[in-house]
């Protein structure tokens, strides 16, 4: 009976060493899938910042573009107020010489000449 007992248990060894040796390659197998796609997704995130970087300027870009057309949008605005107002004067000035009011006129005049002074 000894003998049967030394003949299985170096088979269970065997068999243990072997299991072992088997988990020990797919351990190894999974360590270097697993490397693989972090080397994969190292590359994606770098990817993916260089996109937010091109697009994080761009939107600077826009940005400054905007505040520049904000700047000429308010320029035209105050460039139409003061036409509107010497529009308004000149048409004050002819009512004036009309109605025969010179003093009136003349005033209006040196306002009109102080409002085209600027430019």
């Amino acid at each position: 009976m000894a003998s049967l007992k030394f003949n299985t248990h170096p088979n269970k060894h065997r068999c243990l060493m072997l299991k072992r040796k088997i988990a020990k390659k797919i351990t190894r197998a999974r360590f270097r899938r697993l490397k693989k796609e972090m080397a994969e997704i190292s590359i994606e995130q770098e990817f993916i910042k260089e996109g937010q970087r091109r697009v994080g300027a761009k939107i600077e870009e826009i940005n400054e573009e905007c505040e520049q057309l904000r700047g000429e949008a308010q320029q035209m605005i105050q460039q139409s107020v003061n036409t509107q107002i010497r529009l308004a004067l000149m048409l004050n000035i002819l009512k004036a010489r009309e109605e025969g009011y010179f003093a009136k006129t003349s005033q209006l005049t040196q306002l009109l000449r102080e409002r085209m002074a600027p430019e």
